[in-house]
């Protein structure tokens, strides 16, 4: 089955045609910038031209930087609030002409990776953290999916931990690899004390970094694995999501 996914993060918004079979691109995916303001009209136009861009017009899937019940949105920390009660579904199937299953950003890439990429024959508890714009997160237990846990908002040092430990943040703050990676080490012990997971999968952009950075990781008792899907995760676990493939609790 091929399915369109769509990947809508803070910084940008991407997409390419997914064989759900097997979780390849079909094509090379289009990026486009994330609207400034990100307004839900200013994204919604920006979801019309990635689909029009492959001439799509059958199932499709789009993830949300943000809390997703039942398509409508339900905080949005990295977009404009005005997003907040969104009927997101409703407003890109108008969009698109058809039906568009919309979820969380980081739930998608999770059930990407625990398909095809890095979290794949696991059952025991699997965190997926996604470092960019901010750090979203999706927790899986018995290859099942607690949605929208957003846990890149707890607390570190009096500040979302996001805006000390995402992609964002380094480049914002100039900080080297090493000092990244102990904010980021940081975050991660304090996650593990929470969830004692058995394995720490980190994606996101700066994935496709991990060896700058991920051997700096040192204070873990958690395996830590990049994403094998690097940062097609999102398009891939959208395109997934719309097919029914994905479960949860």
């Amino acid at each position: 089955m091929h399915v369109l996914g769509i990947d809508i993060g803070g910084t940008g918004m991407k997409a390419a045609p997914v064989d759900v079979a097997t979780g390849t691109l079909l094509d090379e995916r289009k990026k486009i910038a994330t609207p400034k303001p990100a307004t839900p009209q200013a994204c919604v136009e920006v979801v019309r031209e990635l689909a029009e861009s492959f001439g799509w017009t059958g199932v499709t899937g789009a993830t949300f930087p943000g809390v997703v019940t039942n398509g409508t949105v339900r905080t949005a920390a990295n977009v404009d609030h005005a997003w907040i009660g969104t009927d997101a579904a409703g407003l890109f199937g108008k969009a698109i002409g058809n039906d568009v299953t919309v979820l969380n950003d980081a739930d998608a890439a999770g059930i990407a990776e625990m398909t095809f990429g890095a979290g794949k024959g696991e059952q025991g508890t699997v965190l997926m953290l996604t470092f960019g714009t901010g750090i979203g997160s999706a927790l899986f237990t018995g290859g099942l999916l607690l949605p929208n846990t957003e846990f890149g908002h707890i607390e570190i040092r009096g500040h979302d931990a996001e805006k000390r430990a995402s992609e964002q943040a380094k480049t914002l703050h100039d900080l080297s690899w090493a000092k990244w990676a102990g904010r980021v080490d940081e975050y991660l012990q304090q996650m593990e004390a929470l969830l004692s997971p058995d394995l720490i999968i980190v994606g996101g952009g700066i994935s496709k970094e991990s060896n700058k950075w991920v051997p700096l990781l040192t204070g873990l008792r958690a395996r830590i694995a990049p994403a094998g899907l690097l940062n097609d995760a999102g398009i891939v676990g959208a395109a997934m999501a719309a097919a029914g493939i994905a479960t949860s609790r």
